[in-house]
């Protein structure tokens, strides 16, 4: 599988272990950076992932950061993507069963490598589980299908 991986400075050193790990797992890994530990905007990271996701380049993404809350939102800003901030195996599960998600977020500082290893299996071997999901995830790509105003 094609995985494109972007992160900020706080998880260089993760996504540094997960870019090793998917390519001993023969998936072909793209490592949008960053690559040594200056102090980057995760923005810039999040942003990067999903234009390559959306553009086709990766069919899934990961996205790393201190918290993963903050490139999680960033990723989110292309409409293309659908980012499931994750940190453990059954919300990833769902995020792909459920939502279709095509990114996973995770923070560094709050899950460890075996942790975000098992989050990832789950997320890349779970498919999007259609039928009554199929309806909601195209809502979420066209809010002008929403039936209710907020």
């Amino acid at each position: 599988m094609r995985i494109a991986i972007a992160s900020d400075h706080a998880a260089l050193e993760l996504k540094a272990a997960l870019v090793a790990w998917l390519g001993e797992a023969g998936h072909d890994v793209s490592d949008l950076g960053p690559h040594d530990g200056t102090s980057v905007d995760y923005p810039d990271y999040g942003y990067k992932l999903g234009r390559a996701v959306a553009a086709g380049e990766a069919e899934r993404g990961i996205a790393l950061c201190g918290s993963g809350i903050g490139i999680s939102i960033a990723v989110n800003r292309n409409p293309a993507c659908r980012c499931a901030l994750v940190s453990e195996p059954l919300s990833a599960k769902l995020s792909r069963e459920h939502n279709d998600a095509n990114v996973i977020a995770m923070g560094a500082r709050l899950v460890g490598i075996e942790m975000a290893k098992a989050c990832i299996e789950a997320f890349l071997a779970t498919d999007f589980g259609g039928d009554r999901h199929a309806r909601r995830v195209t809502k979420l790509s066209n809010p002008v299908l929403n039936k209710e105003e907020a």
